[in-house]
């Protein structure tokens, strides 16, 4: 089976998350601008956009799951509507501890802020209100959940309770394996960070680092800049973009109210609108109101390319995580026995070989991998290929 991302959606309350997971998803979850209107995880459906490699071949594709658009292939991935950020989550205040572990069941996080300032560190209205204090609590939260799991592996190697023999990095990528990490992984970030493999000489300020960059490979981050069709956020944007202190972050400028009403009026008839395109078109009939804040909204995409809802789940999944989309051919190119065309689009890690593929698809396919075959140049691929973005590919297997 295909890998399937989970995109968590993180925030504070009122600063849009429900506008951002509802316009992303269209399902209909409460909004409201108090805390803890989404209590359970809410999953849905979000699309990310792939060019469909059909029309390459003078192909129409016939889509499993998800559509195609014009030659824009939509394809499925899970967000993840994670509740219950407040100050103390990593103690366990409010809902933190159910908070961290749903938190833990995703790949990538969307942490979405207010950059209009008007929603304070609980998400009460407030003026002035700097959107950085936001993102840093964000962070120190979790830095502070993944130390104390770090901790306690220091603890248990310190001792003794495991053999003579186990390094460091295999006691904490034990400890720490709910975050999917390895010793490999973790011996390179203990160089990166320069501490020296002895745990005894760390200080706080190293223990602190150490999970600080622990957390960043494993529990990667994409800032939504909400509300950016307000003065205040435009500038408040301005001045994060170009801080220094925050370049190890992907910020997407985002209006997820822009996003929500361009598909509440597409499915209304009242336009027509791709998501994520930079443009749309009036087909219905509206008031001089409606029309009005449609242009506002055109004006807005005019500025920034699109809402940006689209492009934080894309920027999460492609640029940030280096996911790799890739479209299975058939014996014939591209058709199954069924006479579908490019049924599927796989969405599967980064660095994935031919064989890799193989066993995405399922695993007797994996067992038996013999080549793979790329539909564009008949060219064989042996298994040790590394599967490039949009390949179109056939494998061929024993099974």
């Amino acid at each position: 089976m295909s890998t399937s991302y989970r995109i968590g959606l993180v925030g504070k309350p009122s600063v849009g998350k429900s506008s951002f997971f509802n316009a992303a998803t269209m399902n209909d979850v409460p909004e409201g601008a108090y805390p803890f209107t989404t209590i359970d995880p809410s999953v849905g459906e979000a699309y990310v956009r792939v060019d469909c490699a059909a029309p390459e071949f003078d192909e129409e594709c016939t889509p499993n799951v998800g559509y195609c658009d014009d030659g824009t292939r939509f394809v499925p991935t899970k967000l993840v509507d994670v509740a219950g950020l407040i100050p103390g989550a990593h103690e366990g205040n409010g809902l933190g501890n159910q908070f961290l572990s749903d938190l833990n069941e995703t790949d990538v996080l969307v942490h979405v802020v207010d950059f209009s300032g008007q929603t304070d560190a609980e998400g009460e209205p407030t003026e002035g209100h700097d959107p950085r204090d936001d993102i840093d609590f964000l962070e120190v939260e979790l830095d502070q959940w993944y130390l104390d799991v770090l901790e306690k592996g220091i603890e248990r190697y310190e001792s003794g309770y495991t053999t003579e023999d186990d390094a460091i990095e295999e006691e904490l990528a034990e400890q720490m394996s709910a975050f999917k990490t390895s010793d490999d992984e973790i011996k390179r970030l203990i160089r990166r960070v320069d501490v020296g493999f002895e745990p005894e000489a760390w200080d706080d300020e190293d223990k602190l680092e150490l999970a600080r960059e622990i957390r960043k490979e494993t529990k990667p981050m994409v800032i939504a800049a909400n509300k950016m069709d307000t003065p205040e956020a435009q500038e408040n944007y301005e001045a994060i973009a170009n801080d220094p202190d925050y370049d190890h972050l992907t910020i997407v400028p985002c209006s997820a109210h822009a996003e929500k009403a361009l598909k509440s009026a597409d499915k209304a008839g009242v336009v027509d609108y791709r998501p994520g395109d930079d443009d749309f078109e009036i087909t219905g009939d509206v008031s001089g109101d409606q029309e009005q804040g449609l242009e506002q909204i055109r004006d807005f995409l005019e500025q920034f390319g699109a809402t940006g809802v689209q492009a934080a789940l894309e920027t999460a999944l492609f640029d940030v995580l280096g996911v790799t989309p890739v479209f299975p051919g058939g014996a014939n190119g591209l058709g199954n026995e069924r006479g579908e065309v490019l049924p599927d689009c796989y969405l599967i890690p980064p660095n994935s070989t031919a064989e890799d593929f193989a066993y995405s698809l399922h695993s007797d396919i994996g067992d038996g991998f013999l080549h793979a075959i790329d539909c564009r140049s008949n060219r064989q691929l042996g298994k040790d290929y590394e599967v490039e973005s949009r390949d179109v590919i056939e494998v061929i297997t024993t099974n």
